[in-house]
Order: C-alpha cells, then sequence, then structure tokens
C-alpha cells in the first residue's frame, strides 16, 4: 500500500518485542486484528538484538530456552492471526481522530488508524553506553562488541571484558568455555550481579580460566585498521597494565529513550509509561502499555509479567472496540483458536 494511504486495524502494537508479539496472540483471541510497528529491522526487540543465544529460565513451561528461540515460538502462536508488519519503522506521531480513532505515522510514512493502541515498547529506543575511549569507533563492529549475537565467533580469542554487571558476569562464564582467554576488568572487586553468577566468577577465576583485572578501568586500546591487539587499563590512582587482546566487550548498560512516544501527553515516572494494572490503560482514552515499558505500585519487570498484561491489555481494547458485545470469557482450551 502507497506510503500515506491509511491504512485501518482494530489495535495498532508499538513494539514487536516478546511481549509486543504476545499481545498479537491475545488480540487475535478476542478476535481483534493487529498491525505491529517496531524500529527494528526484525522482531523480537532485545531478544534478537541483543542476546538472541542467552538462555532464559523463567518461562513457564521451559526450563531453558535461549532468547531467539523463544521468538521463533512467539511469532509462530501470533502468525495464526496474521499480523501485519511494519519493521525498521519509528513511530513519528500519533494523532487522536474524531470517533475516537488514533492515527499513527511512521518514520517511512505508513499511516495506521485504529480505536486502540497497546505501547510493548519495552525500553523504548535502546543503545549501548560507549566507554569513553579515543578512537574507539575505529574499531567498532570489527573487534570492539556492544553485544553478543553468535557466541561462536569468539572461539578461541583473547577476549577482554569490561563491566560489572549481570551481562558482563554472565559473557564472562559463558565464553569462558570457548574462548582463548577472558579477561574481566571492573573498577571494584565485587561485581553487580547474582550472588550465585559472581560467585562462579570468583570461582573460574580461582581456577585460572578467568583473569579478573580489579580495580582497573579501560585507558585505552592499540591496534590497527580495526583489529585489536591490546586493552590498555589504569587504576585510579594512574597505574597501567596492558592485556594482550583479540576482541573488547564493554557492557556498560543500555542508554535508553522513549524518543516520540514521551511527547504523547502520556502520564510518565522515571521515563516509564503509568498504567492501571487492573486495565493496562493509560491516562489516554484507547491507548494502552505493556512490558517493560510500564509502572505501576508492586510492578515485577519480567517477560511472564508482561505476557500476563498483554492478555489485560487486549481484553481492555475489545471492550472499548466493542462496548455493545460483552466479550464472554473463555479458556483457550475451551475456544481453541478463533480463525484469524
Amino acid at each position: 500500500m502507497a506510503n500515506g494511504q491509511t491504512q485501518q486495524t482494530d489495535v495498532i502494537i508499538v513494539g514487536a518485542g516478546p511481549v509486543g508479539l504476545f499481545a498479537v496472540f491475545e488480540c487475535g483471541m478476542v478476535r481483534l486484528n493487529c498491525h505491529v510497528v517496531d524500529v527494528l529491522d526484525d522482531a523480537g526487540g532485545q531478544c534478537t538484538a541483543l542476546y538472541p543465544e542467552k538462555p532464559i529460565y523463567d518461562i513457564p513451561g521451559f526450563p531453558r530456552i535461549e532468547a531467539a528461540e523463544l521468538i521463533v515460538r512467539l511469532k509462530a502462536q501470533a502468525a495464526a492471526f496474521r499480523p501485519v508488519y511494519h519493521l525498521g519503522e519509528q513511530v513519528q506521531s500519533l494523532e487522536p481522530r474524531s470517533g475516537g480513532f488514533w492515527r499513527l505515522t511512521t518514520s517511512k510514512g505508513t499511516v495506521l488508524q485504529a480505536k486502540a493502541v497497546i505501547i510493548a515498547a519495552g525500553v523504548g529506543a535502546f543503545g549501548p553506553n560507549r566507554p569513553p575511549l579515543p578512537g574507539i569507533e575505529a574499531y567498532e563492529g570489527k573487534s570492539v562488541f556492544y553485544y553478543v549475537t553468535q557466541r561462536e565467533i569468539f572461539r578461541g580469542k583473547r577476549i577482554v571484558i569490561a563491566g560489572g554487571g549481570d551481562t558482563a558476569v554472565d559473557w564472562a562464564l559463558s565464553l569462558a568455555e570457548i574462548a582463548g582467554n577472558v579477561s574481566v576488568i571492573h573498577r571494584r572487586d565485587r561485581f553487580r550481579a547474582a550472588p550465585d553468577s559472581e560467585a562462579r566468577l570468583k570461582a573460574l577465576a580461582k581456577e585460572g580460566r578467568i583473569d579478573l583485572v580489579v580495580p582497573y578501568q579501560l585507558h585505552g586500546l592499540e591496534g590497527d585498521n580495526g583489529q585489536l591487539t591490546a586493552v590498555t587499563v589504569a587504576t585510579l590512582d594512574g597505574q597501567t597494565k596492558r592485556i594482550e587482546a583479540d576482541v573488547l566487550l564493554p557492557f556498560f548498560g543500555l542508554s535508553m529513550s522513549l524518543g516520540p512516544i514521551a511527547d504523547w501527553g502520556l502520564a510518565l515516572e522515571r521515563n516509564q509509561i503509568e498504567v492501571d494494572p487492573a486495565t493496562a490503560a493509560t491516562n489516554k482514552a484507547g491507548i494502552f502499555g505493556v512490558g517493560d515499558v510500564v509502572t505501576y505500585p508492586g510492578k515485577l519487570k519480567l517477560i511472564l509479567t508482561g505476557f500476563a498484561e498483554a492478555a489485560i491489555a487486549a481484553r481492555s481494547a475489545y471492550a472499548l472496540i466493542h462496548p455493545e458485545t460483552p466479550l464472554h470469557f473463555e479458556y483457550s482450551t475451551t475456544s481453541g483458536v478463533p480463525d484469524a
């Protein structure tokens, strides 16, 4: 359909991460059609972009499932309801229209209209917090990486990991299984990771399988044509140390922004959207929020919490769109999967 021509649907879902994908399924279960918009070029959000090979342990029914596999299954589950995806497109504007409709326009000129909008934007637009090292840009994507999407490409490499959070510790533990050497740089001896993970990290250090370089921080890079040969680190009082390396993985968290969503007049608390947990409704009629982008008292930032919120939002959207036809609640074992 040509850009600028309005496409009508029941529900617009902003965000194609795991919770957004499950929202498609839940909307389908109450016979609502969906269009899905995401700024990334593929569905899956952080599960696809940041850690596709990382295992997730708290998905019901799966003692362990890799993030990429979870997305494959969620897409297959949603496919029964034929969602229309608009990937690689950022939402530019969301404006009210007569009759209770919302009109959404994307960066590629796609125009969508629906009575219900479900925001499942996760952490919003995200990117890595880059360390302030001169010339680091020349190495990015070649020997400096902010995400691990394929663990196998690091087999046999001399790896330096910088950071003290869960991501740094988890990848140190994982890559120690295949790397030639793993050095972990952190400015203090204690880590901001799960206690069990920190204990395993220090146990591997005692066994000589991981080098803990503490208390140090990144100081400089050595290499040529984008390929690292060494990383220089320094203590707070200026003592330096050189570590031979093929790869640097700086894990200093994400820089997150709601982007244009912040200008929609939604009630916000610390860059998160406030919703009513009973309905997933925001302060704007017809706009609902689910997943990590929302907050309310007692909110747990877990994928499974987002899944439950998606079910609530879908039923709230149905009540808004079809006020004359009350929804008869049924379990899926009774209703089955409705025809799309």
